[in-house]
């Protein structure tokens, strides 16, 4: 390994150093272990990791093909240690301002489209909901008022008819009046008599079934 490939090697393992401090920062903001459960933590932590190992090891594999060498762990914890005593304060002040950044951004684009669009559109179908069940509750009102009406002015007539038909027939005569009573009874009588046949026809034929 010549020795440009060794500073290279070590400069990059200062680097990841410092980045998996970095990362392990970002990532305990994150999981908020206590809130968390025993097994979600644990899978989380074993993808972390996986995670930092593999990147590690790419770093490692760009800058001297993968070789292991005593310096190279030494120069992670220094990196590490570059990053907790240097960069630690700084970072998290950052990363904290970012986060609050971000929720501020997304709250802002929450209450902008709840103002600008939630809420013109959800009064908007309440507005025409409103509208549909008066314009609903005033057609059946009045239809209530037309049938009543129109039930109201029957009721008349039939009286009115009724009336009218009671009067002429006082006027008969009753020679007149005995002969419609005669048709009356015996027409009534014949559909008697039809009504019974078709009874017998069809005890008939349900007793056949």
């Amino acid at each position: 390994m010549s020795l440009s490939t060794q500073f290279l090697t070590m400069i990059s393992m200062i680097g990841m150093g410092s980045l998996f401090g970095a990362m392990l920062d970002t990532y305990q903001r994150f999981l908020k272990r206590p809130k968390r459960k025993s097994w979600i933590v644990f899978i989380n932590d074993l993808l972390f990791w996986t995670i930092q190992a593999l990147l590690i090891f790419y770093a490692l594999f760009l800058a001297n093909n993968g070789e292991l060498r005593l310096y190279i762990f030494v120069a992670l914890l220094c990196g590490f240690a570059a990053y907790q005593s240097l960069f630690k304060g700084l970072y998290l002040w950052l990363l904290e301002f970012l986060i609050q950044t971000v929720i501020s951004i997304a709250r802002f684009l929450r209450d902008t489209f709840v103002l600008l669009i939630y809420k013109p559109i959800a009064g908007l179908i309440q507005l025409i909901t409103i509208i549909l069940l008066s314009i609903g509750r005033g057609l059946l009102s009045l239809v209530n008022l037309i049938s009543k009406i129109v039930l109201w002015n029957i009721k008349i007539i039939f009286k009115v008819i009724n009336r009218i038909l009671l009067f002429f027939w006082k006027l008969l005569p009753k020679g007149l009046k005995k002969s419609v009573e005669k048709l009356y009874n015996k027409t009534a009588g014949n559909l008697k008599e039809i009504g019974n046949y078709i009874r017998t026809i069809m005890g008939k034929w349900k007793r056949k079934k």
